[in-house]
């Protein structure tokens, strides 16, 4: 495994280094990103700390963030860790060679990891390249919150090119990127979809709540925006005591200013949500147990029916109902809805939020829960059997 030896990440969860085997060998070089110098200036010049959850966005921005973003957006194509890309070749070419394999996995975003794979094919026309992408490259939402010109768009595009027509084999994560990439030029595009580990699932006990919880679980940023939802809740407060009386919603994880000054400047709201600052995975196992509804809320965006974001499959595992918020005819609300464990609903269908919570609260009144079924197919040793097999098909 080669990985950056001081990455910048929003978060971090040091937890989840039990996951990797200790057989496996991991290789850590050093890289340079200019998003470290970045965010120490925008401290220095603003007194406080610039998260991801308020960058990701096209709402109001001040005027050094839209420069950060401007910068990014046509400067360091295809992302800020481009620098990484020459030394990381030139030490892989001999790493590969002297180590005599024959396969690799490149995984992106960032997409500047996919050049490292391409030019090492390109190097040893030999190696079988695996191209793996968790989001889409060119049409990818993000772009087009970096104000991106339309030199940069073509660069992206002719580097996704590049990348689809020379890997021997695409992946991706959901059915709709799947026909994207297809379109796109990619020859050999297959699905390997996120997952969980049911090991992790296995000891959580699923108790009776003292008041009906629902939960959101991960970042909140503009292009996922639950101010939907809330709506339908304020309202259903503002009619129904009992329902008022008796919930709290949790936010954990980061969660953008806007809308945290949306619900710390309502009266209604401001009682009855609570933001819960990142926790480690191990941590998030056991809120599950005590969690009534767990909220999904799905970036609104040019690609919003693909949108399957990789906690779907743990909420599923966890046995919880899941009330989505997006595209109901997407690929997320036909595995929700295939599960049986709930539904996902549009953001402007308020009667249907409004409905469904108040089901979930009459289930919750009754103590009981829907019938929900785990799909063993999203286990992550199902799926990993499946790259196997593709793997092996690479000769």
């Amino acid at each position: 495994m080669f990985t950056p030896e001081n990455p910048h990440f929003a978060t971090q969860d040091a937890s989840l280094l039990k996951d990797v085997p200790p057989q496996v060998e991991v290789i850590r070089f050093p890289i340079w990103e200019p998003y470290q110098t970045f965010n120490k200036l925008t401290s220095v010049l603003t007194g406080k700390k610039l998260q991801q959850v308020d960058v990701v966005g096209t709402g109001k921005k001040s005027l050094l963030q839209k420069f950060g973003m401007w910068v990014r957006g046509n400067f360091f194509i295809p992302d800020a860790r481009r620098f990484w890309i020459k030394p990381s070749v030139e030490f892989l070419t001999e790493f590969v060679q002297r180590n005599q394999i024959e396969k690799i996995i490149t995984t992106g975003p960032p997409h500047s990891v996919h050049l490292i794979g391409r030019n090492l094919k390109r190097k040893n026309p030999a190696l079988k390249w695996v191209a793996d992408f968790r989001d889409p490259w060119s049409e990818w939402d993000l772009l087009d919150t970096l104000q991106i010109s339309g030199w940069a768009r073509k660069r992206h595009k002719k580097m996704e090119n590049s990348v689809l027509s020379e890997a021997d084999l695409v992946l991706t994560v959901t059915p709709y990127y799947v026909r994207q990439f297809q379109l796109l030029g990619g020859k050999n595009v297959h699905l390997i979809t996120n997952g969980f580990d049911e090991d992790d699932f296995k000891s959580i006990r699923h108790e009776r709540t003292k008041k009906f919880t629902i939960r959101h679980i991960g970042g909140v940023d503009e292009l996922r925006d639950p101010r939907s939802a809330m709506l339908a809740i304020k309202r259903l407060c503002e009619r129904d005591e009992n329902f008022a009386q008796s919930i709290i919603v949790e936010f954990v994880g980061s969660v953008n200013a806007a809308f945290r000054n949306f619900v710390e400047q309502d009266r209604t709201l401001s009682t009855r949500i609570v933001f819960i600052p990142h926790l480690p995975h191990s941590e998030l196992l056991k809120l599950y147990g005590s969690t009534d509804v767990l909220l999904l809320v799905l970036a609104h965006a040019a690609l919003a029916k693909g949108n399957i974001p990789g906690k779907l499959f743990e909420y599923l595992a966890s046995g919880n109902p899941i009330m989505g918020v997006g595209a109901s005819d997407g690929d997320a609300a036909l595995i929700i809805k295939t599960a049986g464990a709930g539904n996902v609903y549009e953001a402007t269908d308020q009667a249907g939020l409004e409905d469904a919570f108040m089901r979930s609260f009459a289930d919750w009144k009754a103590n009981t829960k829907p019938n929900a079924q785990t799909l063993t197919n999203y286990s992550r040793r199902v799926l990993t059997d499946n790259l196997i097999t593709l793997l092996e098909k690479l000769n």
